[in-house]
């Protein structure tokens, strides 16, 4: 607990103000509460013992200002509280999510969608009110501890200790809830993450639930998940409620060690009616805020839990670091030297040579799992080489600035990636928006005219996934949204296969116009979209096993014969 107050402290900083009217909140409270425990005293030793008629008429109006007090510091004290819980957990969300978009594609490739979203909102949510409530329940629980504490040794300083006496007698037991309870957080929070990641699964690949009619299944693995949930959760609340008959237990022989010494001095008059009263008011109240202090106690062991979670990912570094040169003016060529990749055991490139120069484009050929998109990784830098070097000119492409790298690429895959925003946005994205140019690439990419044809053109705006779009309509936004930035490097991976042969054809001609100032890379099933490539390298296994024209690899090529063959079956 130490350690999670160390990390969230200097945040408090900035809520000086916020923080001193919650604790004026605080004191009101407290102080409220200790009054009226003392309160009771002269109602009934000078009201109804002595019936003291002045007394009489100041007693409601001390009682309203009491409840008055209460009831207004408890506001203050929740409205500040919870402004700064808020602001600090939204904070922490931006930290997070920010510091997660920088980790490598091999972190998201390990990690499911649905289980990142689960500890950016679930798991930070656990902690806010450990950074703000708790904390404010703390000081004024403690605080009203003090208060009837001083009320009950003000009192009778004998009876309090009779009365007191057995609190330490609680610590033990608490203390092994408050473990189990660290214990049920941390399962609850993953089951949790499972319901998540189960939901995100699910409405991602609804097409193909629908069409194989698995609704049931999948409803069923929901519910497993979702049946742990509620079985940790429940677990929790037991070990948590547990606190309060333990509290109840050890408060009850505190009162009755009370009742019978103190009713004794009440009979041989050592005591007033009121005094005792006063006192055994008092006692009641004490036990209260201890058991809240218990419980909070408990309940912060579940945002530690979540805060054990959040640190597991912030504390993730990258391993593919940016160099610090600029990307060159005008590009040459790219190179590959004996370059091998491996992922984790997995060999997914070996011995890889090649060369494309300005001006070329060098088609990828292969069985699925040959190699061909892990090369374009290396080029974008979704991963290092293991072994070997990637040269852009003479400059190895480990020390270029990463982020002028990827603004000089740009790549289209078969998924498409379209966002919930306008088609203009969507081709502009991570640019300033020029519609002129918007629309002068939505023609390079055959597109225009069927975007004229929607609502608000281009500034209709997309469903999310582009549900409003065909396949085909898809693809030619990805085009065009490659096209916009003007890259030196066109990457196309798959990126006509969602095409007609006549748009195929096209967009074909198109890449053939664009690609005159650019290095190209296209990988195709489809050969007929690669006939006018540069040179065409031939993968198999991670490796290129020739390399050459097309019409050169048909007379010496087996592998790629062999390619030709079933593509034209």
């Amino acid at each position: 607990m130490k350690e999670f107050f160390k990390q969230y402290t200097p945040f408090y900083k900035n809520y000086k103000l916020q923080f001193f009217y919650a604790f004026i909140g605080i004191i009101l409270v407290a102080g409220a509460t200790s009054g009226t425990a003392y309160a009771i005293q002269p109602l009934l030793d000078d009201i109804f013992i002595n019936k003291d008629e002045d007394m009489l008429y100041m007693m409601p109006i001390f009682v309203i200002l009491l409840y008055t007090a209460k009831g207004f510091g408890r506001y203050i004290q929740a409205y500040y509280i919870s402004f700064i819980g808020q602001d600090i957990t939204r904070i922490v969300r931006d930290r997070l999510f920010a510091h997660v978009l920088t980790l490598d594609m091999n972190f998201f490739q390990k990690k499911h969608g649905g289980e990142l979203v689960s500890r950016i909102i679930n798991d930070i949510n656990r902690i806010q009110s450990a950074v703000s409530n708790y904390i404010a329940e703390f000081i004024r629980e403690v605080l009203t501890i003090f208060g009837l504490v001083g009320l009950v040794i003000y009192h009778s300083p004998e009876l309090a200790f009779y009365g007191l006496i057995v609190l330490p007698l609680a610590i033990y037991p608490l203390s092994k809830l408050a473990k189990r309870m660290k214990k049920l957080s941390f399962k609850s929070q993953e089951t949790n993450a499972d319901i998540t990641t189960s939901l995100s699964e699910s409405f991602n690949n609804i097409e193909i639930i629908k069409a194989n009619s698995t609704e049931k299944i999948e409803s069923n693995k929901f519910s497993i998940h979702n049946k742990n949930f509620f079985k940790y959760n429940m677990k929790a609340v037991k070990t948590n409620e547990l606190t309060s008959p333990l509290m109840e237990m050890i408060g009850s022989l505190a009162f009755a060690a009370v009742i019978l010494v103190g009713g004794s001095k009440v009979i041989s008059g050592e005591l007033t009616t009121g005094v005792f009263s006063s006192f055994i008011a008092a006692l009641f109240m004490l036990y209260s805020p201890i058991k809240r202090l218990s419980s909070l106690y408990n309940k912060m062991q579940d945002a530690l839990a979540a805060n054990h979670r959040i640190n597991e990912m912030l504390n993730q570094s990258p391993t593919i670091l940016s160099g610090n040169t600029q990307f060159p003016e005008e590009i040459k060529s790219i190179s590959f030297k004996d370059v091998f990749l491996k992922y984790d055991d997995f060999t997914a490139l070996s011995n890889i040579n090649l060369e494309a120069k300005k001006g070329e484009t060098i088609a990828l050929v292969g069985d699925s799992g040959g190699g061909k998109s892990s090369l374009i990784n290396l080029i974008i830098r979704f991963y290092d080489t293991s072994k070997g070097e990637v040269k852009l000119n003479d400059e190895l492409l480990n020390d270029l600035d990463i982020k002028s790298l990827r603004e000089n690429i740009s790549i289209v895959t078969q998924r498409v990636y379209i966002f919930n925003d306008t088609i203009s946005a969507n081709i502009a994205y991570g640019y300033d928006i020029d519609e002129k140019r918007v629309i002068e690439v939505l023609k390079q990419a055959h597109a225009y005219d069927f975007i004229q044809k929607m609502p608000q053109g281009i500034n209709t705006t997309l469903d999310e996934f582009g549900t409003n779009l065909s396949g085909g309509q898809r693809q030619r936004i990805a085009i065009a949204r490659a096209l916009y930035k003007n890259p030196q490097i066109l990457i196309l991976d798959e990126a006509t296969s969602a095409l007609d042969n006549e748009s195929e054809s096209i967009i074909s001609q198109v890449i053939d116009e664009v690609s005159v100032d650019k290095i190209t890379f296209i990988i195709a099933h489809r050969l007929s979209t690669i006939k006018n490539a540069t040179k065409i390298a031939v993968f198999k296994d991670g490796e290129i096993v020739c390399m050459d024209t097309e019409d050169n690899l048909l007379k010496t090529c087996e592998e790629y014969k062999r390619l030709y063959n079933l593509a034209n079956m």
